[in-house]
């Protein structure tokens, strides 16, 4: 090998630090579009309430708003692929969730708030796979898939601490829910000017790509349907946080302002621990998830049953579930399907994955509604039943990618 063509495992210097500040900035625009969208989504579930909203609505809701988040990722996924327009179609996405969140101020009954909860999705669902794509190409350069997505996925959810701190603030100096949802235009703002730098600074993310994976064939492989119906059964016993905290209101076990800082703890607790178990992912494997996808599975009792400090320990590990299934669930994909086909198997992936989210929360504000212990069983079931699936994919995920 001549010393002027590095080896793709040691990447040379210059192009691993533009990897690194293009995975950084890609971090601050999540930040600040965390910041936005988790500050208004702390307190959706108690301003649902308040407009009117019962538990099966506020499930069905935030459950067809994560379909739609999810499932129309198999749109913009395969239209990336297609287009190979990654940038345009992440900012169109960005554009369309920045601006319906603060226009949750104006909304006056639960149809109206509805519909903005949907659309915010809906943006997030446009922009999600192509920006994942790009965030993708410097996985290798930067040292491992679960350590790209893990540092992505740090600062995003601790700008996601930020914004419901805010609400908080907001809610405690006897503020309405109408103006903590305007004084969110301001991070709304900032995420579009930090788009805007990202893509003058890095037109072609690809470039960074260092070598594609080894996978062959125009299929997705048998590995990735696997891991996807593991996946799914996680996605459905996983509660969406506006109907904890829907709980938390109805109840009273946490007053309005603390279920903001619940679900900011539970966000600092997602970012931390995402930096951490996508390192631990890289280094030993599936046993990490199957490992955490245990202890995720006791955040419904601990929510549903407990007091003000066993709800908040609930809350925590939620928030670290969350982690999970933002940083090792897509870390494990990236490899697992031929870099052309990558935009079109994010999609595929979380499409199966809101779609099952969708079913699980509508299935538990059902429930919700008629009996506590089967809400709080089918939560704990469903995410155990992935296991046996994870230790399978653990078995075939080395061979298959190598």
């Amino acid at each position: 090998m001549t010393a002027d063509r590095p080896s793709p495992s040691r990447p040379d210097p210059a192009t691993r630090r533009l990897a690194i500040r293009f995975v950084l900035l890609i971090g601050i625009l999540s930040f600040f579009a965390d910041f936005t969208y988790e500050g208004s989504r702390s307190v959706l579930g108690p301003y649902l309430e308040v407009l009117g909203a019962s538990a099966t609505i506020v499930g069905v809701v935030t459950g067809f708003g994560e379909l739609l988040g999810y499932g129309l990722r198999l749109v913009s996924g395969r239209w990336a692929d297609a287009t190979g327009k990654f940038w345009p179609i992440t900012i169109f996405g960005y554009l369309v969730q920045m601006a319906a969140v603060p226009a949750l101020a104006l909304t006056q009954n639960w149809p109206e708030a509805a519909a903005l909860i949907v659309l915010e999705r809906v943006g997030k669902a446009i922009r999600n796979p192509p920006r994942d794509v790009m965030l993708s190409h410097a996985g290798k350069r930067v040292g491992g898939y679960g350590l790209v997505f893990g540092i992505h996925e740090a600062m995003d959810q601790f700008g996601a601490v930020f914004g419901p701190l805010l609400v908080a603030f907001v809610l405690a100096r006897q503020g309405s829910y109408h103006e903590a949802f305007a004084v969110l235009l301001v991070p709304a703002l900032i995420n579009l000017a930090v788009l805007g730098l990202a893509r003058w600074f890095y037109p072609r993310p690809q470039d960074l790509e260092s070598s594609p994976p080894s996978v062959r064939g125009e299929g997705l492989p048998r590995i990735f349907w696997v891991y996807l119906g593991g996946a799914a059964l996680v996605a459905a016993g996983f509660a969406d946080y506006p109907l904890i905290a829907y709980h938390f209101g109805k109840t009273q076990v946490v007053s309005g302002e603390w279920i903001a800082i619940f679900y900011a703890i539970a966000m600092a607790v997602s970012g931390s621990g995402s930096l951490i178990f996508g390192r631990l992912f890289d280094r030993f494997g599936f046993n990490v998830l199957i490992g955490l996808t245990i202890v995720a599975a006791l955040f419904a009792p601990l929510v549903f049953l407990g007091g003000f400090w066993a709800a908040l320990i609930g809350a925590a590990i939620w928030g670290m579930g969350m982690g999970v299934h933002e940083s090792i669930i897509p870390a494990a994909v990236a490899p697992m399907v031929p870099t052309h086909r990558r935009a079109s198997a994010f999609g595929l992936f979380t499409a199966g994955y809101g779609l099952f989210w969708f079913v699980g929360s509508a299935a538990i504000g059902l429930l919700y509604d008629t009996s506590l212990p089967a809400t709080i069983a089918f939560c704990v079931v469903t995410q155990l039943a992935a296991v046996p699936i994870f230790l399978w994919v653990g078995r075939h995920y080395e061979r298959s990618t190598r």
